[in-house]
């Protein structure tokens, strides 16, 4: 199996039925395509919904990328290799009302070659995370369960590890350990190994990637109608705040993106269309808002 080629058609395989899936909730908005080119090699498709019914602003993205290894670049993948390959699909999906959450994804696949173009290195990353505004446990036990499925299809050791793994990444730590959102999981550098076959990695991979509708639109379904109000909104920009926060200060992605001489606009397709830095802005004791901060300063084992 050629690795490279078969996960660069799986992401556009993937994103075709993840935009279609999303507009059919939608019930009004459309992706518009955007087909862009790196200098340097590849390119990629950036599908982006703007101010739709349900969602006010959503991205799935491809990428197949390819060129020298940077000074900048070696250092933050902390390698000795000379030209890279990297493959993927990224979304990020910031709905119009605050009681449906924020959800994010990623699947990727990269290599690393010498100088006579011999591969030296490859692995695979990837994951989901949701972030709510307002928590609802039922939503967040189905969102960990369907990834939990998913996993132990695989490895039963899987979804622990890969859930801490996303509760300590997705962590603004320079705001004392608060989280980005209630998680999910988050794998990484996942190579072949005496255990583990390239192949079995792949598709470990892709049934991950194949959960995400599964884990996320049904919770969409079930929150949109729920009603708002000004105050919901104010803190669902609060928080939004706070996602900005992360992307821009600690997330590997938009680092790697935007070292690599990466598309700038489908990297920051991640940041969503209105937030607020109010300052100091703490919610009161017993409000739904601080029960979400509870939550995000420690997270819970959902399954």
């Amino acid at each position: 199996m050629d690795l490279k080629e078969e996960f660069v058609r799986y992401c556009s395989d993937l994103q075709t039925k993840i935009c279609g899936a999303l507009e059919e909730v939608d019930g009004g908005g459309k992706f518009e395509e955007d087909r862009w080119e790196r200098e340097g090699g590849g390119g990629g498709l950036s599908c982006i919904l703007s101010d739709g019914k349900v969602f006010e602003k959503a991205g799935v993205n491809i990428s197949r990328v390819q060129g020298l290894v940077t000074p900048s670049l070696a250092k933050q993948l902390n390698t000795t290799g000379s030209y890279f390959f990297a493959t993927g699909v990224s979304l990020v999906i910031h709905p119009l009302s605050p009681m449906v959450p924020t959800t994010h994804a990623n699947f990727r696949y990269f290599e690393l070659y010498d100088g006579q173009m011999k591969k030296i290195d490859g692995w695979f990353g990837g994951g989901s995370d949701l972030t709510p505004y307002y928590l609802f446990e039922q939503d967040a036990v189905h969102f960990h369960r369907t990834l939990k499925e998913a996993c132990d299809l695989f490895d039963l050791s899987f979804y622990p590890a890969f859930k801490k793994h996303c509760d300590d990444y997705f962590n603004n730590t320079h705001r004392g350990d608060e989280r980005r959102g209630i998680g999910g999981i988050f794998y990484d550098y996942l190579r072949s190994d005496s255990k583990f076959t390239g192949e079995f990695l792949f598709g470990f991979s892709k049934t991950c990637g194949d959960a995400f509708i599964k884990a996320y639109l049904p919770i969409v379904q079930r929150t949109k109608s729920f009603p708002y109000s000004e105050n919901h909104r104010r803190w669902q920009e609060v928080r939004r705040g706070r996602y900005v926060e992360f992307n821009l200060l600690h997330d590997r992605g938009t680092l790697f993106g935007l070292k690599s001489n990466g598309r700038t606009e489908s990297i920051l397709m991640s940041l969503p269309p209105r937030v607020r830095f109010d300052y100091h802005d703490q919610p009161r004791s017993g409000t739904p808002e601080a029960e979400l901060m509870d939550v995000l300063k420690k997270p819970k084992n959902w399954c």
